[in-house]
């Protein structure tokens, strides 16, 4: 599982020219799934996610996760996070998960962060969507779960 964690102002979703989600303070959550994720997976990127301190404090120190900060949170799903470019010029997406897969993953994460009391909203799973977004710092954060980094 792959996380690009990007800490915002503001987010939108937007899916045929009608804004589907917005958040406002907080974080944009780009989420890969991998072919071999399970769910600790997602219990691990859940718990992490949580507790990453990247707000800054009253110093102005990366010192606050977003739970300190009652932030919100928006989740969308980006297969491409698992392209391999590395031979020729077409991406290779063989270490994604299947659509069917991902799909369940991406849905159960959802649930799994709705229990955390803050504000979650995510993109349309499979749509093709425009995401605006202002990125606060800029903070921008690639997190890779325990299975991805072999």
């Amino acid at each position: 599982m792959k996380v690009l964690l990007q800490r915002v102002s503001r987010v939108s979703v937007t899916v045929s020219e009608r804004v589907v989600s917005e958040t406002g303070p907080g974080l944009l959550a780009l989420i890969g799934f991998g072919r071999e994720d399970t769910d600790k997976d997602l219990e691990w990127m859940s718990r992490k996610i949580m507790g990453l301190r990247i707000f800054p404090d009253s110093s102005d120190n990366m010192n606050l996760s977003i739970s300190d900060i009652n932030g919100e949170l928006m989740i969308v799903s980006q297969f491409t996070l698992h392209a391999d470019s590395r031979k020729g010029r077409r991406p290779s997406f063989i270490d994604a998960a299947s659509p069917d897969k991902a799909e369940l993953l991406y849905n159960l994460f959802i649930e799994m962060l709705s229990h955390s009391g803050l504000t979650i909203q995510s993109g349309i799973f499979g749509a093709m969507m425009n995401v605006e977004l202002v990125n606060s710092g800029p903070v921008t954060i690639m997190i890779k779960s325990p299975s991805e980094r072999k």
